[in-house]
């Protein structure tokens, strides 16, 4: 059985065409594992922040026992930040604002925590004290590179997966865009701590 010239060019097309299909659906793939990489990163910076805390709060109880109010919101706010975890499968805009915010509201309060060493002298100069919070500017740091590196891996994912013809791939198998870290509510003024 001999083929036409028409059929070998249609064969030779689906074939093209499903090797293009293929390429696409795997540069997606791998786009997509970059992306929930990168949002694991995030969470785990997030995770130390909240393993330095309880030590924090233990050294500054022992210079300032009376500021219960403060340990409480910090120990609160350290639960419901550990509460709150992000699916890479589906991270929702809500999702996002309602981890972000609860992550916002532990940095708050551990800023009023970081703020009482004014207040004891014994405190400021605490060789612990000192450690803690300097690993916990480390960590602010490595949260705020982390973020950085997540919205840019997610912004090369939603160009990829935008473009056309992959879109059409895109659409055909479910990859949708992804949302952002955005900067936190009120992150344009200067936080003021008062007593």
């Amino acid at each position: 059985m001999k083929l036409s010239k028409g059929t070998i060019g249609i064969i030779a097309a689906v074939v093209i065409i499903g090797a293009w299909a293929a390429s696409a659906y795997n540069s997606m793939v791998s786009e997509q594992e970059k992306a929930t990489t990168a949002l694991a990163n995030v969470q785990s910076a997030y995770q130390r922040r909240a393993d330095l805390i309880p030590n924090l709060v233990e050294v500054v109880k022992g210079y300032a026992s009376h500021e219960k109010e403060t340990f409480e919101s910090v120990v609160a706010a350290r639960s419901k930040a550990t509460s709150i975890t992000l699916d890479p499968s589906n991270i929702t805009p809500e999702k996002l604002k309602e981890f972000q915010q609860a992550q916002g509201e532990l940095g708050s309060a551990l800023g009023k925590l970081i703020a009482i060493q004014e207040n004891y002298p014994e405190l400021k100069a605490n060789e612990n004290f000192r450690d803690l919070q300097v690993q916990l500017e480390g960590t602010e740091n490595r949260i705020n590179e982390a973020r950085n590196t997540f919205n840019g891996v997610i912004q090369n994912y939603n160009t990829y997966i935008r473009k056309f013809p992959k879109n059409l791939i895109a659409g055909i198998f479910g990859f949708n865009t992804m949302e952002k870290f955005q900067a936190d509510a009120g992150a344009e003024k200067a936080p003021q701590v008062k007593f």
